[in-house]
Order: structure tokens, then sequence, then C-alpha cells
């Protein structure tokens, strides 16, 4: 079983890895293997509603979407993280959730999913509440910890400071595998998953 993560900083060693990397350690603690891919400084492109999405995903390949959306197929977890900026999350992984979910969202129902926010100081709440539309819309299962699931430093490293936050991110990572593991054996004594439609598009509602 695997969890797979996404650093939505440019800073591939930053606040948002190292707490990434708290939840890892911990999943590996449950018996969970995990990767955290990182999106790093290079650009990402904006959603446009094009509709030309494929079964690989985003019909634009010049960045690492349709990388991500083949291992999430594979993968029995998601995480996102996100630094907060402008009491928002970055713009980047906006862009690039937006992209996976358009194209790909219905491959990851059923997964159960997590988002983590990393401030300074403020704006973690509402960021923490905008990661979590994504899989509220897909039908996965959000993981929840002993508070909401986020923490605080400035400068490299300073979230490892935060002793609520690393507890919260642990608490998170053991949830998460619970949750993954029930599911599995869900799975293995014949539960099935939820007949769900997507039939009903009421538009004239503003």
């Amino acid at each position: 079983m695997k969890v797979l993560m996404l650093n939505g900083s440019a800073h591939q060693s930053g606040n948002t890895y190292q707490a990434l990397e708290v939840v890892g350690e911990q999943l590996k603690k449950e018996g969970i293997d995990y990767e955290i891919v990182q999106m790093g400084a290079g650009p990402i492109r904006d959603c446009i509603g094009c509709g030309q999405c494929n079964a690989q995903g985003c019909v634009f390949k010049d960045d690492q979407v349709n990388e991500f959306i083949a291992k999430a197929k594979e993968a029995d977890g998601i995480v996102f993280g996100t630094p907060v900026y402008y009491a928002h999350p970055s713009g980047r992984i906006l862009s690039f959730l937006d992209r996976v979910f358009f194209s790909s969202g219905a491959a990851l129902a059923f997964k159960p999913g997590a988002a983590l926010a990393i401030a300074r100081r403020g704006g973690t709440t509402a960021s923490f509440d905008v990661l979590n539309k994504y899989f509220g819309i897909s039908q996965m299962p959000i993981a929840g910890s002993t508070y909401w699931n986020i923490a605080h430093g400035g400068a490299p490293g300073e979230v490892m400071l935060d002793a609520e936050g690393v507890e919260t991110a642990q608490n998170l990572a053991k949830n998460l595998a619970w949750m993954i593991k029930c599911f599995d054996a869900g799975k293995k004594a014949g539960v099935s998953l939820p007949d769900t439609k997507k039939e009903a598009w009421t538009n004239f509602i503003r």
C-alpha cells in the first residue's frame, strides 16, 4: 500500500516538504509506503477548460500533471501539501490540481485524501479548506487529525519547532493509514463501491 504526496511549494526542502516528510515517516511506521512528488519551480499551466482531456489526463504534456495522475491512479491514498501565500494556497498547486481533477478526478474516487497547509502565521485554515474541496467533489473520503492539518514555520526548518503541528501531522498519518487498511479489508471482504451516478445537470440554477 502506498500514499502519493504532492509538495505544492517551489522550495524542494522547505517547511512544506518537511511537514510532508513527518507524515511520510509516520506512514512507514504504520506499514504504508509513500512518495513525495516535487512540483519544483518550473512553469505550471492553468486549466483552460478546453475539453481535450484524454485517458492519460491533460492534453498538455509539458509539466508533471500527467505523471502525477498516473501515479495517483496506482496509489491508495493522496496528500497535498501547500505553503500559504496571501492567506491562500500557492497558485502553482491550484493550477496543477485544477488540471488533475478536471481531467482525471473520477479515477481518484474513493481514495482517502488529506491536505496539509504550512504558513508563517495566518491563512492556514482558509488554505486547508480550499484543498479539501478537491476531495469533496471527487468522492474522496477526507482524513482528519486531532487539529486542522496545519503547521507553522517561516524560515526553512522552523516547522519542526511547531510541536503541535508535528503531532497533528503524525496523527493525520495514523488516521490515513487506518482508513487505507479499512478500505483494503472491505475490498477483500467483497464490499462493493457505491453505485453513484453523475447524470443530472441542473444548468438553470445560478
